[in-house]
């Protein structure tokens, strides 16, 4: 009887500190996932937004996608073609913890031409406009700071919007990581397009 009571009392341990560690495991991503935040830049075509971000410590992933139009699930067709209203805009997540917002729109302004009203770069149309769809109050406010400082620092009128989240698309997957999976054409693509030279002329040459 003590015997099977002692066993009994050891399984039921085990199984208490069983359960304990895997909540303690589980306990880190779960907060984690918790911790993150996203931001939503559009600056031209998508597939030049992405490496600027990539690289930054703190964030977690890039998506490349659509905005700001009025058709539910567009592709990449429609949105081209100008009808859907949808600009080319990427998606950050990112850690708050190890990078900032004002950081993040730091990237983001080093990255286009915020002087351009009809595109960007060799990208010409509504599609390609540049816009900061911001999250909530704190992000409007600190993308309008921002856009401020660049137009003192520019000392011209910026036209980049600043705009109210809408829903998000997720580009088709050959999109995503273009840079990556295509470097020769997407390197070819860029310099063609004199994204660069642009830019090293807006910013400098560490930009």
């Amino acid at each position: 009887m003590h015997r099977n009571l002692s066993k009994f009392m050891s399984l039921l341990v085990g199984l208490i500190l069983g359960a304990a560690l895997v909540a303690t495991a589980a306990e880190p991503t779960a907060k984690a996932k918790r911790e993150t935040a996203t931001a939503v830049f559009a600056g031209g075509c998508f597939w030049c937004m992405e490496p600027p971000y990539d690289k930054l410590p703190g964030v977690v992933a890039t998506i490349s996608g659509y905005s700001g139009g009025q058709l539910s699930n567009p592709t990449y067709e429609q949105v081209s073609a100008g009808s859907t209203g949808h600009i080319e805009v990427i998606q950050v997540t990112y850690d708050p913890k190890r990078v900032s917002y004002e950081k993040l729109l730091e990237v983001f302004w080093r990255n286009v031409d915020p002087l351009d009203p009809g595109g960007q770069f060799c990208d010409r149309g509504s599609t390609y406009s540049t816009a900061i769809f911001y999250q909530n109050e704190e992000q409007k406010k600190l993308a309008e700071q921002s856009k401020a400082k660049i137009e003192k620092k520019l000392g011209k009128s910026v036209v980049t919007a600043t705009r109210p989240a809408a829903t998000f698309y997720a580009a088709e997957d050959y999109h995503q990581d273009y840079y990556k999976k295509n470097p020769l054409r997407y390197k070819y693509y860029r310099y063609s397009c004199g994204r660069d030279h642009r830019l090293e002329e807006l910013w400098g040459r560490n930009s």
